[in-house]
């Protein structure tokens, strides 16, 4: 359980913490040209939050558990970034865009605090 975990919670990380560090780093017409129109509906402070919300909630699901310090948390944030992808299904839809992938994502986060709460019990 622990390793399937580790895997989940992983790659999760390494891909909110992609996805959160570009939406920081780039300009909001970079974001729309580069395949996220999403962008177009929001002003550049809901995209960078977006962005900064990603970036927290993937060292949320990583730094508790490894450092063993409140490994609640780890679930926690898990549940959050799970959250927030329900909203990006809804953005996604409303806009009859592709929304698989965010709700892919919300599965696996899911799936992350589930183990996450197995691990730490």
């Amino acid at each position: 359980m622990l390793i399937a975990f580790w895997i989940i919670t992983g790659l999760l990380a390494v891909a909110y913490l992609g996805a959160g560090l570009m939406k920081v780093a780039r300009p909001k017409e970079a974001l729309a040209s580069s395949g996220m129109g999403w962008t177009e509906d929001f002003t550049i402070g809901p995209v960078k939050l977006i962005g900064f919300a990603e970036v927290v909630g993937a060292i949320g699901l990583v730094l508790p558990v490894l450092v063993n310090v409140a490994p609640i948390l780890s679930p926690i944030a898990a549940i959050a970034l799970a959250v927030l992808m329900i909203g990006a299904v809804v953005v996604h839809l409303r806009r009859k865009e592709p929304f698989v992938a965010p709700l892919v994502l919300a599965a696996l986060s899911v799936v992350s605090a589930v183990l996450g709460f197995a691990v730490i019990a």
